[in-house]
């Protein structure tokens, strides 16, 4: 695992980052089918995956861990919240992901959150329970954007977070070091 020096043990937190399509949301995916497996069902939050059509990128939909689907971004897409082509369903993101993550921070469960990117920064009220969610005793599994910006760099200097680096060549083997550094922290 990374992040530098010091004791890791106080590190409850763990960010995922790297370039764009390199696997971060598909290796929180199969952290949290592992965990699944071995029993775990104390975990929340939300994950972003694709909409394609043709082969082309079109947008992105937000999945709650508890099976809710809604509709993030799309080309297209009226909306006063934009980043590039896409128009932001904040109304959306606000009534799915924020509750999921307020549900898992009062549970005590495992918080998942895919992603902390550019887009989910512009709702302060995500931002908000983002900060409470890594301040609680729960653990915290987060893909974070690799571009520097004031809001996840702060998250990333955090002394109870470890950043980990996601590359092709160790994006199968962190599965494993994952799930097992949740498992203990989770009891």
């Amino acid at each position: 695992m990374e992040n530098g020096a010091g004791d890791t043990t106080a590190r409850k937190n763990i960010l995922l980052t790297g370039r764009p399509r390199v696997g971060k949301s598909t290796l929180v995916l199969r952290v949290v089918e592992r965990l699944r497996e071995l029993g775990v069902t104390r975990m929340g939050g939300f994950y972003t995956l694709e909409v394609s059509q043709g082969g082309n990128r079109v947008g992105f939909d937000i999945n709650t861990l508890d099976d809710r689907i809604g509709r993030l971004a799309r080309v297209g897409l009226e909306s006063r919240h934009r980043l590039g082509k896409y128009g932001i369903d904040m109304e959306q993101f606000e009534s799915l992901a924020v509750p999921a993550l307020e549900e898992a921070i009062r549970q005590g469960s495992l918080v998942v959150i895919d992603e902390i990117g550019f887009m989910e920064l512009k709702s302060r009220r995500f931002r908000e329970r983002v900060e409470e969610a890594l301040s609680s005793p729960s653990p915290v599994l987060a893909t974070i954007m690799r571009n520097r910006f004031d809001f996840p760099d702060a998250i990333k200097a955090r002394e109870d977070v470890m950043v980990i680096t996601v590359t092709v060549e160790n994006r199968d083997r962190l599965v494993g070091e994952i799930v097992e550094r949740l498992r203990e922290r989770m009891g």
